[in-house]
């Protein structure tokens, strides 16, 4: 694949993704209005997140991280049959593992749900919810897990668009279960938010099923075999043990602080919920778009041990993300309260919420450029087999994250008036916590910097190894992205200046003004950059 492939390539796929976010965020508003910040959603997101941990890791990590590169050594060097082969061995042997995890999960979700929500009393109607909803959620694992692998087959033939598109049908299935079967649920004596939980279980099957006919066109639709003497299910197996950790770490990350959130204020979960889904926007868009597409590339350039095209690869991931991320983290730390206020403070969301949650996401937006060059970094290992570095990267992470989480949340009950003022009241910890406003926020800011540290530590792995060489024009374009900031950060600024009060306007003028703040920032920003002479070209050819 050309430089210029690559940039159609991920332009396609952003495309299709883009679909997939804004039906994402109808979804998310449609949560918002009719459930808004409470228990019952609590208890729903938890039991979300668990089997959309094994999507993340799956779809934009570790199965994809080990799979694609095998296949693409197969595909550069073994005739069509051996790639079919292959398909179908690690089609059998993936669904075997997966339904053993899936029986497990269902019989042990109340110790399981222990694990995940620690701060809720096991006794609790919510725990009760949340273990119910596990059992019903959890075999979206199974499903998008193999539809995961369907989407690599396709990715690494260069059809990136149906498994970019395929999220949309989990949104469109979510919408429908929260639009039409939740009233069904109180006559039947049971809460409404299980409808969701069905609407997951549904939308599992529903993307599966989408990319079926795209690899029967390919001529690999699987026909399941157990394939545990295969040499290729063997070293697929064999990377993709360390990479369980080494690629998923910003979820692990993720499931730990939703574990502790669970001993803070009630919506806490919900917030930190909303705040990942804001930041899915640049991250989903941009980020697993470009990783998705650079994977199979720097794979078939390390199969074809061609060094330049690898290196030149690596060059243009890393110009875009940092094109992107920097205006992306400024525009989300600016704009975080009219984000908010415009496309979630409907129905049961309160001004609070939208306060709470304003917190939440200008702590985690500061390591957007981070996180989207861990979409390029993480590859740059894997496509060459190494599994280890990101491994000990990943380890170092998350106990940052963990000290980092430690020690934001007791300076904001030693540091704080209202924390100590809590401390001196119950006398306990865990108490305390869970009367601190706000406490949620230093959740999201560990997270941020922990993903500083795994992808500084990253980079430095990767100028170590010597398999990257830089390309002129770094410094000019540094300066190029510095100044078209500063211009649409100083827009930005003067807009949320005229504009105040953003909770207490009605829903269309926060949308309409939203857009002219959103739209006039990225004119600019597009316009600055265009007046220091970046052009579309410029980015086909690093």
């Amino acid at each position: 694949m050309s430089k210029g492939g690559l940039l159609r390539s991920s332009v396609i796929f952003s495309a299709m993704t883009l679909i997939s976010r804004v039906t994402g965020l109808v979804r998310d508003q449609v949560y918002a209005w009719q459930f808004g910040a409470s228990p019952a959603m609590d208890a729903f997101f938890i039991a979300f997140r668990i089997p959309n941990f094994m999507r993340r890791i799956s779809a934009e990590g570790s199965f994809s991280m080990a799979f694609v590169p095998v296949l693409a050594e197969y595909k550069e060097k073994q005739d069509h049959a051996a790639v079919k082969a292959l398909v179908d061995r690690v089609t059998g042997t993936l669904m075997a593992a997966l339904l053993a995890m899936t029986a497990a999960v269902v019989i042990a979700a109340p110790w399981i749900m222990q694990l995940f929500a620690p701060g809720w009393d096991p006794l609790s109607e919510q725990y009760a919810l949340a273990t119910q909803m596990l059992r019903i959620t959890f075999p979206y694992a199974l499903f998008i897990s193999l539809a995961s692998l369907a989407g690599g087959i396709l990715n690494s033939y260069e059809k990136f668009a149906i498994p970019a598109l395929s999220p949309v049908l989990l949104n469109v299935s979510m919408i429908a279960a929260a639009a039409c079967a939740t009233p069904l649920m109180e006559p039947l004596n049971l809460n409404p938010v299980l409808a969701l939980a069905w609407g997951v279980f549904f939308a599992g099957i529903l993307q599966l099923a989408f990319q079926l006919p795209a690899l029967k066109k390919l001529g690999l639709l699987p026909r399941p075999r157990w394939g545990g003497a295969h040499p290729g299910v063997r070293k697929i197996m064999r990377l993709m043990v360390p990479t369980l950790f080494g690629s998923s770490v910003a979820q692990v990350n993720l499931l730990l602080n939703t574990a502790l959130a669970s001993f803070l204020i009630v919506g806490s979960v919900s917030w930190l919920y909303l705040t990942d889904r804001l930041l899915e926007f640049p991250l989903g868009m941009f980020g697993v778009a470009i990783g998705t597409v650079i994977l199979p590339h720097l794979s078939k350039r390390h199969a074809a041990t061609d060094v330049e095209g690898y290196s030149k690869g690596l060059d243009w991931g890393f110009r875009l993300c940092l094109l992107i991320g920097i205006p992306a983290c400024l525009g989300l730390v600016l704009c975080a309260e009219a984000l908010i206020a415009a496309l979630f403070q409907y129905g049961k969301l309160t001004p609070n919420d939208t306060a709470m949650i304003r917190l939440s996401l200008m702590a985690q937006s500061t390591a957007v450029p981070a996180f989207l060059l861990v979409k390029v970094l993480a590859p740059a290992f894997y496509s060459r087999q190494d599994t280890k570095t990101p491994v000990k990267s990943a380890v170092v992470s998350v106990v940052v994250n963990l000290v980092a989480t430690v020690a934001l949340l007791l300076a904001a009950l030693y540091l704080t008036d209202v924390g100590r003022a809590a401390l001196a009241r119950t006398g306990d910890l865990r108490e305390a916590l869970g009367e601190v406003p706000g406490a949620h926020a230093c959740l999201a800011l560990a997270i941020a910097i922990a993903g500083w540290t795994n992808a500084l530590q990253l980079a430095w792995y990767l100028r170590r190894a010597k398999v990257y060489r830089r390309q002129p024009g770094w410094g000019r374009f540094l300066r190029q992205i510095a100044v078209a900031s500063v211009a649409m950060a100083a827009v930005v600024l003067s807009l949320l200046w005229l504009w105040q009060g953003w909770t207490g306007w009605p829903w269309w003028e926060r949308l309409l003004k939203l857009a002219v703040v959103v739209g006039v920032g990225g004119a600019v920003y597009g316009a600055a950059l265009w007046l220091q002479g970046i052009r579309p070209r410029d980015l086909r050819g690093h």
